[in-house]
């Protein structure tokens, strides 16, 4: 199994984030023009949640802390 760098793991997550932010919106129209920004909006979250997050090992498990301030 390769060795989890988890600096780089989060600077993967904060660079998908940026890349969602940055992202043009294809020619949709309509409701498929409203999915595709509710959905990028949730992934901008998700990505920018985890790579905010900092790290330590506890007990064998990897714990992320999530600022929600």
């Amino acid at each position: 199994m390769a060795q989890l760098d988890v600096e780089e793991f989060l600077a993967r997550f904060r660079a998908r984030g940026a890349a969602v932010k940055d992202r043009g919106i294809p020619p949709l129209e309509g409701e498929a023009r409203q999915q595709f920004i509710r959905q990028a909006e949730k992934d901008y979250l998700d990505y920018s949640l985890v790579g905010s997050a900092s790290w330590a090992i506890e007990d064998d498990h990897l714990v992320l802390r999530i600022p929600l301030a």
